[in-house]
């Protein structure tokens, strides 16, 4: 190619011709980095991406067209952790409100670490006038906008303020998205002055790019060390998180077990690390963890964690690993994680690490004792399930378990089960029974209502063959139901199971255990006293969620639901499945929490229910420990 040769086209033309040509490439596949690109018009992107993604047409950039920033973001995110981080989307907005709709998804894909690609519309570069429609004008700089506010939830944030400015950020844009160690919400903001603006851009720029997802193997000094240090425990217990799946680590982890018998627990991130009938498979720990993995935190003298960040859920807010002489063994590829808990650490790619401690451990199993022991426990676990899942009446309204169980029943491997928040993530995780690596895809990290429609049509683009069911309370489904209407108009076959309980459920239980009564948590008209305990609101949300174009499928029994969710199923159309959810006592719900979770009781207060409330957060939190 001729070193001299130029193009001219104007910024946002050459960033989207950039982006057409950039891969990733691990383990000797290739995939294209940036598969498509988010996009909501207005007077900061309109004339500069927007054109640009006309221009360059489809084949070069696929556009698809959203209702709501944040939504997109979530959509992006559904993608790129479908994909195992392999392969990601870009979002495009205008500026002010566009941009700042940006900020809740760009922190949650941070927070869980996963790549997207923000390309938000900025004031003008020139300033011809100032201010613009939509610019915050801020009296000590005139260099701050709105888009501003992306930088402490960015991995990587730029502002493109000339065009050959746009060649380093691009580039160093793709860096941060493939790093596994680094990745998360990426913004270029792109003053819109500066999109139309026209450079002679180096033919280099455009040429394909490959952009190698590392798997760094271990050091061997920390690997002997880890391993001596496994050899040597009596209760060990792994801890798998979501780095398990992003690293493709399931079979080696499932090697490690097998070979070991070490038994393994499951983040939210995590679950399905190993299919839900193998004998070492515990189940979810934490907060929102079975029995059986709680009582072996409680005991185990080393905690093996892998691709985890061990948030508060996990570590039951620092009361769960309560051996006076519990140590650590960290492998994570960012060191940032592997460190904590002063563990011992083994900084590595999950799947290298794991295959090479199965080299390094060859011939040690765990005390058969042991292993019988939490084989028990697992069983029992079991026995709590199918209670939890069981109606004695088919005829009845079913409780939110009992819904849970009438779609275990018709799933198979294949099928992908997305939810983020409320009470479902809880039940999940101690419920479900994953039968695949990406059949459980819970946002736990930012636990972001409103994220599973969107997140759900991510999937589904990601895997177009799959399933994909999106688990809604009516409280999240009123966040954002406006993705429906994307799905509806590009065809994504996406199934919305939407539970009406009438208000914020889990924060109503949280609410009356820590003494604040379920106050403000229950979707119900004013009774005479001002508080909100009167009747039902008359809200239909399936009619909602007809009007938006989806089919609906009324459920009021369990025979009904099953029936519903069999026929959504094998629908070739988005549809919803309705049910109102039992939630009286007389109903069996899920077994409660197994470990505790750490939230601020009012030290002083005049109502019993909040005294008592204190009194027992004083003594659970007697129990949190600092690992040093």
């Amino acid at each position: 190619m001729n070193a001299s040769a130029v193009r001219r086209l104007t910024v946002a033309q050459a960033l989207v011709e950039f982006l057409a040509h950039q891969y990733t490439e691990r383990d000797g596949q290739r995939h294209r980095l940036i598969n498509a690109t988010w996009g909501i018009f207005g007077h900061g992107n309109v004339a500069g991406i927007g054109q640009a993604l006309l221009e360059s047409g489809p084949d070069a950039m696929p556009y698809l067209q959203g209702r709501n920033e944040q939504a997109m973001v979530h959509a992006a995110v559904g993608f790129a952790r479908q994909s195992n981080r392999l392969s990601a989307q870009a979002v495009t907005t205008s500026i002010g409100p566009g941009a700042t709709n940006l900020v809740t998804g760009a922190a949650l894909a941070t927070v869980n670490r996963l790549p997207v690609l923000l390309l938000p519309g900025d004031i003008f570069a020139t300033r011809p006038a100032d201010p613009v429609l939509q610019q915050l004008e801020v009296p000590s700089a005139g260099d701050v906008s709105v888009n501003d506010c992306l930088r402490p939830v960015s991995r990587y944030f730029d502002r493109v303020m000339r065009p050959e400015a746009l060649i380093p950020a691009a580039l160093a844009a793709m860096r941060v998205l493939t790093d596994p160690a680094e990745t998360g919400a990426v913004t270029l903001a792109l003053p819109q002055d500066v999109q139309a603006e026209a450079f002679d851009w180096p033919e280099e720029f455009f040429a394909d790019r490959v952009w190698q997802v590392r798997r760094p193997a271990a050091d061997p000094t920390e690997l002997a060390v880890a391993a001596q240090a496994i050899r040597a425990a009596r209760r060990p217990l792994i801890i798998a998180g979501g780095g398990v799946h992003h690293s493709e680590a399931e079979d080696a982890l499932r090697a490690l077990a097998d070979a070991t018998g070490i038994p393994v627990a499951s983040t939210q991130a995590g679950k399905g690390s190993l299919r839900h009938d193998h004998p070492a498979d515990i189940g979810g720990i934490g907060h929102t963890g079975t029995a059986v993995a709680d009582d072996l935190a409680r005991d185990a003298d080393l905690v093996i964690g892998v691709g985890t960040r061990y948030s508060d859920f996990t570590t039951a807010s620092a009361t769960l690993f309560a051996d006076p002489a519990v140590r650590f063994v960290n492998l994570n590829i960012t060191p940032f994680d592997a460190h904590k808990l002063s563990a011992t650490t083994l900084v590595a790619d999950a799947r290298a690490g794991l295959e090479a401690l199965v080299r390094e451990l060859s011939g040690h199993r765990v005390d058969e004792t042991y292993e019988a022991g939490y084989r028990v426990g697992k069983a029992a676990w079991e026995r709590r399930v199918d209670a939890a899942f069981a109606a004695d009446d088919e005829t009845a309204r079913p409780s939110q378990s009992q819904v849970l169980g009438a779609l275990d029943a018709v799933v198979g491997d294949e099928d992908v089960v997305v939810n983020a928040a409320g009470s479902l993530p809880g039940d999940l995780h101690k419920l479900w029974r994953a039968r695949s690596p990406r059949q459980y895809h819970l946002e736990y990290g930012y636990s972001c209502m409103g994220y599973e429609i969107p997140g759900a049509i991510g999937v589904r683009l990601a895997a177009p063959d799959r399933p994909v069911w999106a688990l809604v309370g009516d409280g999240t489904y009123l966040m954002m139901p406006t993705e429906i209407v994307t799905a509806v108009q590009e065809g994504i076959n996406i199934n919305v199971v939407l539970l009406q309980n009438h208000g914020y459920a889990s924060i109503g239980a949280l609410s009356e255990g820590i003494g604040a009564e379920r106050f403000g948590t229950a979707y119900r008209f004013r009774a005479a006293d001002g508080s909100y305990t009167g009747d039902p609101l008359p809200v239909d949300l399936a009619a909602n969620a007809a009007s938006l174009g989806m089919d609906v499928l009324r459920a009021g029994s369990v025979a009904e639901l099953r029936e519903a969710l069999a026929a959504a199923r094998t629908s070739d159309r988005p549809t919803c499945v309705y049910v109102e959810t039992e939630t009286a006592d007389t109903v069996s719900g899920p077994p409660g929490a197994q470990a505790w979770w750490d939230v601020p009781v009012a030290e002083t207060a005049t109502r019993p229910a909040a005294v008592k409330a204190r009194e027992d957060y004083d003594r659970q939190a007697a129990a949190r420990r600092r690992h040093l």
